[in-house]
């Protein structure tokens, strides 16, 4: 159905007191078919008691359905829309949260080093088998700001190594790394995110992170960056491509060739096919194929009738960085577990 007819429909209930089928109960139906017939039952109401609809009347529906384009997965986590917006300072979730209880490690860092930085013996006895942790979170400071429908985002990450099966030195944790950060986050209108093959360019993004360990010499490991990023879509299927700009600190640095064993680039994918969920982040510093990372997650509902409830979680690493300590550390890491929650 065109917008011309969509507009009329709109703007004839709108307007006569004595419409049989409020147009709420056609935008509401889930079935694309359904609503169409819907609407196409509406249309022929409105011929048949030839109501005057003004040019102006018209002009307004369109530009407002214009604007009510259908809502998207990637739409809904970042608020892009005016029907996906939920106004400032309500909390919600951000990168995965998850419990790991088992995280094998094929080549535990043992002695951390960096070259400002001497190597530390640390604990000979951790072992490789532990616990892996992650809660994230986020919150939007500032809506339509500077641009239309623009929000600013201010997000905390948090996740840990935790030797939860070394009851003889009490369950350490190994590391843990610390990352609050602001994002800027702009949709593109639909009209200019059009690509080939289907694709949809959803929206930019410019963001000032800084990620720290909050230890001490000689353990201590941090960088600040600036990222730009864009956001893809192609139905199910989710793209979001990132560039990290560090910020050169003055002074002693305690990680300074950081950038060049995990990486400066960032390409995360992400598959919703239905109730599972598969995404793959490859992280790279553009000079060689043998630094950065390669990480696989996977979950699914543990009961398969409650997706939004506890999931199963399965995360495969290759690479450097697992964590800011193991920047430029070599491992292999596998971890089954559950989510913790997601809003």
């Amino acid at each position: 159905m065109s917008k011309k007819m969509a507009a009329l429909v709109l703007a004839w209930l709108a307007g006569s007191a004595m419409a049989a089928e409020p147009l709420t109960g056609c935008a509401d139906e889930a079935d694309d078919r359904l609503r169409l017939a819907c609407y196409d039952n509406a249309y022929k109401r409105l011929k048949a008691g030839n109501e005057p609809i003004s040019d102006a009347q018209v002009d307004a529906q369109v530009a407002t359905s214009d604007n009510q384009r259908e809502s998207s997965n990637m739409s809904k986590i970042w608020e892009l829309g005016p029907t996906d917006k939920r106004n400032t300072f309500v909390v919600r979730t951000y990168l995965p949260n998850f419990l790991l209880p088992m995280h094998y490690t094929s080549n535990l860092n043992r002695t951390p080093h960096s070259p400002t930085q001497p190597a530390s013996a640390g604990n000979q006895d951790y072992r490789s088998v532990e616990a892996k942790l992650q809660i994230s979170l986020r919150a939007k400071i500032a809506e339509d700001l500077l641009l239309p429908g623009a929000d600013l985002w201010a997000a905390y990450t948090q996740h840990s190594l935790w030797q939860l099966w070394d009851s003889g030195d009490s369950s350490p944790f190994r590391s843990t790394d610390y990352q609050p950060e602001m994002i800027y986050v702009v949709p593109v209108p639909e009209k200019f995110g059009k690509l080939p093959l289907g694709w949809n360019l959803r929206m930019l993004q410019v963001g000032f992170a800084h990620q720290s360990n909050g230890q001490t010499d000689p353990l201590s490991r941090s960088w600040n960056r600036i990222t730009l990023g864009a956001g893809f879509e192609h139905g199910d299927f989710s793209l979001q491509i990132r560039d990290n700009q560090r910020i050169r600190v003055q002074g002693k640095d305690d990680n300074p060739d950081l950038v060049d064993h995990i990486g400066r680039g960032e390409v995360i994918m992400a598959w919703l096919p239905g109730t599972s969920t598969l995404g793959l982040t490859w992280r790279t510093n553009y000079d060689s194929l043998s630094r950065g990372s390669l990480q696989l997650d996977w979950t699914h509902p543990v009961f398969v009738d409650q997706p939004a409830g506890l999931r199963w979680y399965v995360q495969l690493f290759h690479g450097y960085g697992e964590t800011l300590l193991d920047y430029n550390h070599r491992q292999t890491s596998l971890g089954l577990g559950l989510t913790l929650f997601q809003f």
